[in-house]
């Protein structure tokens, strides 16, 4: 088992002492109950990792001594979700699966057929949730780069994201061709990473199926049933992942 996963400022790694604090060290040190001689890993969530033993604890606080560092490279392809606003709590949900499935770039989108609308403070409130929802469950996954979570994309951010992918893929269960194996190869390696567009529950509209498939989307299925807006990205993903061997 992998030791947890703590985040830190990268000022804070460069040191051969960390103190956790804050709501870092009262996790690590209340919750955890974590004591000297454990050893934990703590990151910048950019890839850069120190990997520790704790020397000391105490209320809230937790002191640790650099054993080791090590950088992880960017992962190869880059995977971004495109990932339409599902209802209720279920954005913090999808981003939580797809965090600890794996992927990089989560990217909230406005299609045409969002029941949920992030106006004002709202969005703000709600983008804060699944930020909170990703730095968890990257931590959980004992991730050592954490998930980018954009701000809300509009239609044309959308298309263009596309259209700058290596490979995009549109989800639609109506498509002839099967997800399974088409990331497979170097179509899935090209500059750019992959793209998964993840409709609403009431499914991608035919303007912006046209509107992505002319970007560059190749229509695809995950399978016979037909999954949740807030499963299907992580569904996905994990195919994907495992086409490109970043899960083998």
């Amino acid at each position: 088992m992998r030791p947890p996963v703590f985040l830190a400022d990268p000022a804070q790694l460069a040191g051969d002492l960390i103190v956790l604090s804050g709501a870092e060290g009262r996790h690590a040190a209340t919750v955890r109950r974590l004591g000297p001689g454990e050893h934990v890993d703590v990151t910048d969530g950019s890839g850069t990792v120190a990997e520790c033993q704790v020397t000391r604890s105490r209320d809230g606080e937790l002191e640790l001594a650099v054993l080791a560092r090590r950088a992880e490279p960017p992962p190869v392809p880059r995977l971004t979700v495109l990932q339409a606003l599902p209802k209720g709590d279920r954005g913090e949900l999808a981003t939580e699966i797809m965090t600890e499935v794996g992927v990089d770039v989560i990217v909230p989108w406005a299609a045409e057929r969002c029941v949920v609308q992030w106006r004002g403070d709202r969005g703000d409130r709600a983008l804060a949730r699944w930020r909170s929802a990703g730095l968890a469950a990257a931590k959980q996954a004992r991730r050592a780069r954490f998930p980018e979570i954009t701000a809300l994309a509009g239609r044309d951010a959308a298309a263009r994201l596309v259209a700058a992918a290596g490979l995009a893929i549109l989800l639609d269960p109506a498509a002839e061709a099967p997800l399974a194996g088409l990331a497979a190869g170097p179509a899935g390696l090209r500059a750019g990473g992959i793209v998964l567009i993840t409709g609403p529950e009431g499914g991608v509209s035919p303007s912006e199926t046209s509107l992505f498939t002319g970007a560059g989307a190749v229509p695809a299925r995950l399978g016979p049933s037909v999954l949740r807006a807030s499963t299907a990205g992580a569904v996905a993903a994990a195919i994907v992942l495992s086409d490109t061997g970043r899960w083998a």
